[in-house]
């Protein structure tokens, strides 16, 4: 009976309010996913946010290990255009639609499959202000919702990439650290934290930032589809990813930014922390990232909401010192670099991703070390030298 009252629901023609201005209409029911064997085996894919960095680097290697992939997205981004171009020649499928309008996605074909969540406003520092938090967190928040549910409807299990910013600052910036001669070590392990990195265990008491806080509560929503509706679902807690095809900025793809900036010679800063650039993140290249989905979508079947972080753990991290050092011997340029007290909103003094438990289930671990994956993104940003200036503002 639900499914005849779906099959014959009128939509409203135009309509494109939403979801956060929609109740929800119980005529859609709640019909439990019973996922068949094709539906794990069909190498079918739709990936949203396809035409970000994540997204578009995943439907390549998809689509070049014998996946049929189909990309959405709004466009919204400078540069999609360089993206889109990519895809099509890699033989990708292309929707534009916008993840917050449940009318949208309707134009979507496939059935089965997988959808993988790359739709997202990644940035930490669009959350701290006001004016377009609203816009994350419909973005974030409702969007996600949507493709839930569109995956429920749909018959598709879910790969859902998530952020290491849903583990809170405030506690990290707690633990101990020990500076030295370019940047802070971490002094003393304690639970779920160890010179590995962090683990899925550690502590989720305290602040984490507008953006951590919708990253988490897609989690969660998507952990409760796929106990009550048997969907199919992985998550990825992610780390800074880099590499080629990363139009990358301060607060979103900070070593390709760091790159780009000695390439193009502007002047940087070292942003809080007493302003030395002794802070620490781990950079994963998208390609070893595409090899863990690879992996997860031989498994997914098993899954249902088990959470996983993926980093560059200890074998590609730096500090932004470290990272000065490094793009100046790949470029063979020198930029100025200039101390700066002020800190950013939800900043951390050091992560490194503890990667474990993606190891013991999938056999995975990164390849590439930290010089690699500048010297590859490098490469690449040479090559399309004209194309990015203009993308990243280096053109003026």
């Amino acid at each position: 009976m639900a499914k005849s009252r779906l099959a014959s629901r009128q939509r409203r023609p135009g309509a494109r309010a939403l979801l956060l201005c929609q109740p929800f209409r119980p005529e859609r029911g709640f019909g439990i996913f019973r996922p068949s064997q094709r539906s794990l085996m069909d190498k079918s894919a739709l990936i949203t946010g396809g035409c970000g960095f994540i997204g578009s680097s995943l439907a390549v290697a998809l689509a070049r290990a014998g996946w049929q992939v189909t990309c959405l997205d709004n466009l919204s981004r400078r540069g999609s255009e360089l993206i889109l171009e990519r895809l099509r020649e890699h033989g990708c499928g292309f929707v534009h639609a916008d993840i917050r309008c449940p009318e949208d996605l309707a134009k979507v074909a496939q059935r089965g499959g997988v959808l993988i969540e790359c739709s997202a406003e990644p940035s930490v520092l669009a959350g701290s202000r006001g004016e377009l938090a609203r816009g994350m967190l419909a973005n974030n928040l409702v969007g996600a919702l949507n493709c839930f549910e569109l995956a429920r409807e749909r018959g598709m299990a879910v790969v859902f990439f998530s952020s290491s910013r849903v583990y809170p600052y405030d506690r990290i910036n707690a633990l101990r650290f020990e500076e030295v001669a370019t940047r802070f070590e971490l002094a003393e392990a304690s639970a779920g934290v160890s010179r590995q990195g962090i683990d899925t265990g550690f502590s989720l008491e305290g602040r984490r930032s507008l953006y951590g806080a919708t990253k988490l509560a897609g989690e969660l929503v998507l952990q409760e589809y796929s106990a009550q509706f048997e969907v199919p679902a992985v998550i990825n807690r992610c780390g800074v990813v880099a590499g080629p095809w990363q139009l990358g900025k301060v607060d979103q793809g900070v070593f390709t930014f760091w790159l780009a900036a000695h390439h193009f010679q502007r002047p940087l800063r070292y942003l809080g922390f007493g302003g030395t650039g002794k802070q620490v993140r781990d950079l994963l290249h998208v390609g070893d990232l595409a090899e863990l989905v690879l992996r997860q979508l031989e498994h997914l079947g098993e899954l249902r909401g088990e959470v996983f972080n993926a980093g560059g753990s200890t074998v590609a991290n730096l500090s932004l010192q470290e990272t000065t050092a490094l793009c100046r011997e790949i470029t063979g340029s020198k930029v100025l670099v200039e101390p700066c007290l002020e800190s950013r909103p939800a900043d951390v003094v050091w992560y490194l991703t503890d990667n474990r438990k993606a190891q013991e289930r999938f056999g995975w671990t990164p390849r590439r070390d930290a010089r690699a994956i500048l010297a590859d993104t490098y490469a690449w940003l040479r090559e399309h030298e004209r194309e990015l200036a203009r993308v990243l503002g280096f053109d003026s």
